[in-house]
């Protein structure tokens, strides 16, 4: 997942004082896919958070252009393995990936394309909220909307503090 794999306590805390980005990645068609756009969604409706919001499918090189102008930025996406209470937020670590395809990178290699093209390193943090259904369907599973809840409920406790 491109992350340090260590998780701190008050990651996110520090997002309402700074330039900040959500990035939600996923797709709504796709039911418990969708969890990154539903996360950002309910976000901007709550205007508890006075950032910027973007939905992507999938994240693409132009992806570090536009992170370039933030200070920190949260990636939210669906995870298809198990996580403790159904969600986890973990520091990206930036890295270079050498593929011969741009296609549906990492945020790690996001964050690294940006300080490599626009000696610019965003704080960069990926939410990863667990899902389970993966078929073509609008809608998210009872699991995914329970470890939506809390993937929110951890984001409103943190920009609170």
């Amino acid at each position: 997942m491109a992350a340090t794999g260590q998780t701190q306590n008050r990651m996110i805390s520090d997002f309402a004082d700074c330039k900040s980005l959500i990035i939600g990645i996923g797709n709504s068609g796709r039911s418990d896919d969708g969890l990154g756009w539903a996360f950002s969604e309910s976000v901007e409706e709550s205007e508890l958070y006075r950032g910027d919001i973007v939905l992507r499918y999938q994240l693409q090189i132009e992806d570090a252009d536009l992170i370039s102008a933030y200070d920190q930025v949260l990636f939210v996406d669906a995870h298809s393995g198990r996580v403790d209470r159904g969600m986890r937020c973990e520091l990206v670590d930036p890295h270079i990936e050498h593929s011969y395809s741009t296609h549906a990178l990492l945020p790690g290699a996001i964050v690294g394309l940006c300080k490599e093209l626009y000696d610019a390193t965003p704080k960069a943090y990926i939410l990863m909220i667990e899902g389970h259904e993966w078929d073509l369907k609008i809608g998210l599973s009872e699991i995914a909307q329970t470890n939506l809840s809390r993937a929110l409920q951890y984001f409103q406790e943190e920009i609170n503090q």
